[in-house]
């Protein structure tokens, strides 16, 4: 008799990457569980699947905290956490302390937080990973998105500290991605700007993000690396 994989968690997995990342997981029947904060066709989706979904709201320390607490009611074991969840504000003339207040609680807060509340998760699971989904952008800075471009480089400044204290039971690594796949609203100038940028020119679509996330955790020797899946854009 078979026991049950321990799942794997996913936050912000409601649309895009973090949706298709999920079901792929699914499919190979690992469990998943996946936080949300509104309700898209995506959060239906997965849980019709079999995913469990866990309401968060990570703007603050009291909701991240919350969150941890209902995700302790599910499962007293995690494969892996996938700290997929992004936000992204407008750093307004005036108001930038509450843009970038607010992408520091979702990109460097909540994973710190839930890091530290769920290792003992985590060591309830061998192997056991934690990756972090960045920006391509924190290897050059970003002149019009600097709070974005910051709290995604403090993200990954985080990759380096936490694989150095949970090593040698929890591997942790990161992901930094440039543009894998369009808005639907987005012109044909616009995504001929954007496809200039890399040296391969394509939209590779959010299986790129799988297989990259699918690598760290299979691979046992790799810990404290962000994969840069970027298409060459650092060589344009």
């Amino acid at each position: 008799m078979t026991s049950t994989p321990a799942p794997i968690l996913i936050t912000g997995a409601g649309q895009r990457v973090g949706l298709h990342c999920a079901l792929r997981l699914l499919d190979e029947q690992q469990p998943v569980i996946f936080s949300y904060r509104n309700e898209r066709p995506g959060v239906q989706r997965l849980r019709d699947r079999g995913a469990i979904a866990v309401f968060a709201d990570f703007s603050c320390e009291a909701g991240i905290l919350a969150f941890i607490a209902q995700l302790k009611t599910h499962t007293q074991s995690l494969r892996a956490i996938i700290h997929n969840a992004s936000t992204w504000a407008t750093e307004t003339p005036g108001d930038e302390s509450r843009a970038f207040t607010d992408m520091f609680n979702v990109h460097m807060l909540a994973p710190y937080l839930i890091n530290l509340h769920c290792a003992d998760l985590l060591q309830r699971s061998t192997p056991a990973d934690i990756v972090h989904i960045s920006d391509d952008v924190t290897r050059k800075g970003s002149r019009q998105h600097m709070a974005y471009c910051a709290t995604k480089a403090g993200l990954e400044n985080l990759t380096l500290s936490f694989a150095a204290h949970y090593a040698p039971q929890i591997k942790v690594n990161g992901i930094a991605p440039a543009m894998v796949m369009f808005n639907e609203n987005d012109d044909d100038a616009y995504r001929a700007k954007v496809l200039a940028k890399s040296a391969l020119g394509i939209e590779p679509g959010a299986e790129v993000i799988y297989q990259s996330v699918r690598y760290l955790l299979d691979n046992p020797y790799v810990t404290g690396t962000t994969l840069t899946v970027n298409g060459g854009r650092h060589i344009k």
